[in-house]
């Protein structure tokens, strides 16, 4: 939190928090640079989310000339293909395999998903596919919006002057659809269903390619293709014809039947189809259609899975329960109770058999029908067995996440978690860069894992624990619709518990969650609960550490003296425990308190102390912040030299570590120092960093607050005409973040600016508006801000 430093000067900078795109930096003819203020969005690196090719790929040609001639131009024509068809008949793989016929056409990349809208789990929602394709374009996860309706503006905007080309498989309706269209005409849309969706048709112009079951020379074809070289030449005439109609020409089936024939070349043809007619469906609804085909899918699914071996058949039942649509080889080992050696081996017969799919290295995935059928055949296991598997997989992402966190994680709480089950094949990480990459991978089977323990009352224990050891990862890449729904489930789930500990854990990341979300009121009785909870338990660290969170809460809401008085009970509290890095990260926070209440004395005794400390702990993120709240007090207090040093150290910490969300926020307040010390060149410099990254954060507050910042710093240099510019577009910002006091001093930096430069009725106007905001502070600090720009609107 910041506030200017002295508001009797109206050539300083006002003070925000912030969110955006690219801001532009120039040279202007006298060798300054220039902020141009809000511009174009960086261009990402070119996704390449294309799967393999279908391998032995044939016929379907007169689709795929149709596909050819829509778009043979140059440059080739875009636009919106649907490719309906019934299920299995093999709609994703004539995508996928056109696809990459064209590819070479799209240079700016390939964006693919799987809607899963025919799943037995639920759909992939827009919201939910753009947060996937918006991290694909470089946007990071903390700068992804929140509603539907800026995710899809955002990606609009990363893809107005693109060439790309989208594959949408398995969508179930046009609102699943329509909000994840480019707007541009540069860009090519593919889509599979099982439906028609009309209304991409009739009101985003798509045109629509049916697919038909496959002919039956067409089909015999594709038999015959993937068991040349496996068998030999059946004598028995008519006989591929018949496994054709077995299958209903369905694609799917006829793989599936394929890979069953070539396994057993020494096996009559004729016994094997004896063998398929004599299966019967054995699940009652696999698709919402009634139909021979179906039929014919059931038939052929059950005729490949009772050939596998039991151990085999187990883990593809046991597969079904799987939380997450998508699983590693290490997650299946444990749903299976079975060493990861054994269950890699049973994969890939699976994936020989066509049973599953392999996506990449260590991870599959089932077709819809397939993940159906599976779980249709769980149910053979007793329900013991059931909730026995699904309890050693949800430990497993439990565990795995615990080790994550206790390798990246920053001070924190340390969750209990009882010891893992004999045998769970706990992941290790070699580095930072790799832990990251487990968490982002499996960032959707987590919040799975989450929903399915919550839902089922043996497995509450997991669901909140699960949630709460996620905090810390929520909490660093700001991913707010998964850290909200986490936490509730959790909430929930401990609730019914009667778990005191882990509601207090659940309201203290609820809380957390709020104040990302600039929910201020709604965090404060969060961390309240928490902390009513912890004092009833007589954890007095835990205490503690919810003294200093509604310190923070009241620090962010201004309410200055309440947060000294929580930093304060906290502080006491720590001292007790003789936790010094636990003190010194409040003492920190109190200097900060008492920065803004205009303390700058105490403010630089208290961070200089805690300062120390958190270098005797390592506490690299609290030294970071406290150089940064060092930075800021020396500056006000004109210590300039030591300012910069402090502020130079600061970035250093955030740049080492790469982390965004630090480089941006201190990226600021050294601006400041450089634009007090003169050094006008390198505060512009700074401040466009700063911008651009709040905007890549989503932060609207604090990139107002580096608008501002360059404002104040051309007012420095006499440019007032480019200061009166960069004030008013932070303004705009600030208005749109709702932050109250940023956006008084804002104001009032404006209309010094407008008054110098002859406007004094704007002036006048501008100032009254930032009294409005003036009756909801009351710290000193504030109240001399708005005794002056009264004193000032007056004698204009």
């Amino acid at each position: 939190m910041h506030a200017i430093p002295d508001p009797t000067d109206d050539s300083t900078r006002s003070e925000v928090s912030g969110q955006a795109g690219d801001v532009v930096q120039a040279r202007d003819v006298h060798g300054g640079v220039h902020f141009h203020g809000p511009g174009p969005v960086a261009r990402a690196t070119a996704p390449r989310q294309l799967p393999a090719d279908v391998r032995g790929f044939v016929n379907r040609h007169a689709e795929l000339d149709l596909l050819d001639s829509v778009i043979g131009t140059e440059p080739p024509t875009t636009g919106i293909y649907v490719l309906a068809g019934t299920a299995g008949v093999g709609k994703t793989s004539l995508a996928i395999h056109w696809a990459h016929q064209v590819r070479h056409q799209f240079p700016d990349g390939q964006l693919c998903v799987n809607l899963r809208g025919y799943d037995p789990g639920p759909p992939l929602t827009p919201a939910e596919v753009l947060d996937r394709f918006l991290r694909a374009l470089d946007v990071p996860v903390s700068a992804i919006p929140t509603t539907l309706e800026d995710r899809a503006a955002l990606f609009r905007t990363l893809l107005a002057e693109r060439r790309m080309l989208i594959l949408l498989d398995n969508a179930a309706t046009t609102a699943q659809v329509r909000p994840l269209l480019p707007g541009t005409d540069t860009c090519l849309v593919l889509v599979t269903t099982r439906s028609r969706l009309s209304g991409l048709a009739a009101r985003d112009g798509a045109r629509r390619l049916t697919l038909d079951l496959l002919p039956e020379t067409d089909a015999v074809t594709l038999l015959r293709a993937l068991t040349s070289g496996y068998r030999a030449d059946d004598d028995s005439p008519g006989a591929y014809e018949e496994l054709a109609q077995l299958c209903a020409r369905l694609p799917l089936a006829l793989r599936i039947a394929a890979e069953r024939a070539a396994s057993r070349p020494r096996m009559p043809l004729t016994d094997l189809i004896r063998d398929l007619r004599d299966e019967s469906a054995l699940w009652d609804a696999l698709t919402a259609e009634d139909s021979d085909e179906a039929d014919a899918v059931r038939t052929v699914f059950a005729w490949s899975y009772r050939a596998l071996t039991e151990p085999a058949a187990r883990l593809f039942r046991f597969l079904g329960l799987h939380p997450g649509a998508e699983f590693s080889t290490e997650a299946a080992a444990a749903l299976a109770g079975a060493p990861v050696p054994i269950t890699r081996q049973h994969l890939d017969l699976l994936v020989g058999t066509h049973l599953i799919e392999q996506t990449a290295a260590g991870r599959y995935q089932f077709h819809d029908l397939l993940r159906a059928y599976a779980i249709g055949q769980a149910q053979e296991e007793p329900a013991e067995l059931r909730t026995a598997a699904l309890r050693r997989v949800v430990s497993w992402y439990l565990h795995a996440a615990d080790i994550v966190e206790q390798q990246l994680g920053g001070l924190d709480l340390r969750i209990p978690i009882a010891a893992p089950p004999a045998g769970l094949p706990l992941p290790s990480f070699g580095d930072r860069p790799s832990a990251d990459r487990w968490l982002e991978t499996e960032r959707g089977n987590l919040l799975a894992a989450i929903r399915a323990a919550a839902a089922d009352p043996h497995l509450h224990d997991l669901a909140w624990r699960l949630a709460a050891v996620l905090r810390g990862y929520y909490m660093r890449e700001n991913v707010i619709e998964d850290w909200f729904t986490a936490t509730r489930l959790g909430l929930e789930a401990a609730t019914v518990l009667g778990d005191r500990r882990g509601e207090a854990e659940l309201y203290d990341s609820l809380g957390i969650a709020n104040v990302h979300a600039h929910r201020l009121a709604d965090a404060l009785v969060n961390h309240t609960e928490a902390l009513r909870r912890r004092r009833a338990l007589g954890d007095r660290l835990a205490e503690a550490v919810s003294l200093n969170a509604i310190g923070l809460t009241e620090l962010r809401a201004r309410r200055l003296d309440h947060a000294t008085g929580h930093f304060r009970q906290s502080i006491e509290i720590f001292h007790e425990l003789r936790d010094a890095e636990w003190a010194a990260v409040a003492l920190a926070n109190l200097g900060e308190a008492q920065y803004e209440s205009g303390d700058l004395d105490d403010a630089a005794e208290s961070v200089q102390r805690a300062l120390a400390d958190l270098r005797a702990a390592n506490d690299v993120p609290g030294v970071g912040n406290a150089l940064r709240l060092l930075c800021v007090i020396r500056r006000e207090q004109g210590r300039l030299d030591d300012a910069l040093t402090a502020g130079h150290a600061a970035v250093e910490v955030a740049v080492t570590h790469r982390n965004l969300f630090w480089q941006g926020y201190w990226l600021i307040d050294l601006g400041a120092a450089q634009a007090s010390a003169g050094l006008h060149d390198d505060a512009l410099a700074t401040y466009q960093r700063a911008a651009t990254i709040q905007r890549r954060l989503g932060d609207r507050s604090r990139e107002g607050l580096a608008l501002a910042g360059a404002a104040a710093t051309y007012r420095r240099m006499g440019r007032d005409d480019d200061a009166v510019d960069m004030y008013r577009g932070a303004v705009t910002v600030l208005r749109s973040a709702g932050d109250r006091w940023q956006l008084m001093s804002t104001l009032h930096q404006l209309a010094a600016v407008l008054a110098d430069i002859g406007a004094q009725a704007q002036a006048v106007a501008t100032w009254h508006e930032a009294l409005t905001h003036g009756h909801l502070f009351t710290d000193q600090r504030a109240r001399r801000l708005h005794d002056h720009i009264e004193r000032r609107a007056g004698a204009e």
